[in-house]
């Protein structure tokens, strides 16, 4: 893996825990060689991951929306930072940018960018890993509903397991590397339950 792009929340949260995830993820892929692709911003745990990344002479690619350039306050010190028109845009390019993706705590924007990513996994657009760093347990309840989906016949099994789940940084990344994508044509197979 040469990139992967974190998507996670341009606020800190309340817990030290969460600022100290995304420090520990930044260093990780920068002890690993792979650069961060990741939402542009230089507040909360966007800023926090791209400063720690760049602190270790890593590279910092980010990409955000022309109109978010004031709200997320676009990093300047940024290998490189793509700013283009639209959400639609950025999704499209972090995804072209990356080998994987990872979901640190964040909101809605963070949860809808990770999710597309996972569909688009799913329906075979790509086949790249997506993880979620499960820092005290945040992810949990998610986590917990894609298990009722499966119960629930609106998931299948193997698309479940498309979402890796881990609490360490190192155990999340090591799981990414050695993830192996399930033949599309099974994935899209209109085989019954």
């Amino acid at each position: 893996m040469r990139r992967i792009c974190v998507f996670c929340g341009s606020s800190s949260g309340n817990r030290p825990e969460y600022r100290a995830a995304a420090e520990e993820l930044g260093a990780e892929l920068v002890r690993r060689k792979i650069g961060l692709v990741y939402g542009g911003g230089n507040v909360g745990l966007m800023g926090l991951i791209a400063d720690a990344v760049l602190r270790a002479d890593g590279e910092v690619q980010g990409v955000i929306p022309e109109h978010l350039m004031g709200r997320e306050v676009g990093h300047k010190g940024l290998t490189k930072l793509h700013v283009v028109r639209s959400m639609h845009e950025r999704k499209a390019l972090m995804t072209d940018l990356s080998d994987a993706f990872v979901a640190l705590p964040g909101g809605f924007g963070t949860l809808e960018e990770f999710c597309e990513a996972v569909t688009w996994t799913q329906l075979g657009l790509h086949a790249k890993p997506c993880g979620i760093l499960n820092v005290l347990e945040y992810y949990s309840p998610l986590l917990a509903m894609f298990d009722h989906a499966v119960e629930e016949r609106f998931l299948k099994t193997e698309n479940r397991a498309l979402v890796l789940a881990r609490e360490s940084p190192a155990d999340l990344l090591q799981a990414l590397e050695e993830w192996r994508p399930l033949r599309v044509e099974k994935w899209l197979s209109r085989e019954t339950w």
